[in-house]
């Protein structure tokens, strides 16, 4: 340790260097939504985001195909109904958001 230096200059000295190059770095990586807009829609005035619709429909994809394989039978047939019912309301979520809100 030089004289007159205390632990925590040091310290200070090392550490902002990499901080300023950290914070460089992460700058682009932060700024995702600046070029365009968020991914939302408004509702009465207030702002949704686009993948809380997406989940909306999901559950409600789930549901519905529940009602329609209990109504036909094939939910008896189902071994591992939570993950079939999940997986179901997943891939309605990701279509609607691939079909509504993709490229």
């Amino acid at each position: 340790m030089l004289t007159g230096q205390t632990h925590s200059d040091q310290f200070g000295r090392i550490l902002r260097p990499s901080a300023r190059h950290i914070g460089f770095c992460a700058t682009p990586l932060l700024s995702g939504c600046a070029a365009q807009s968020a991914p939302t829609f408004s509702i009465f005035g207030a702002y949704f985001p686009d993948w809380m619709l997406c989940g909306m429909i999901g559950v409600a994809v789930a549901v519905g195909l529940r009602v329609l394989f209990l109504i036909s039978g094939i939910d008896s047939v189902l071994s591992l109904r939570l993950f079939t019912y999940v997986s179901l309301g997943i891939i309605a979520a990701l279509l609607v958001w691939l079909i509504a809100f993709g490229p």
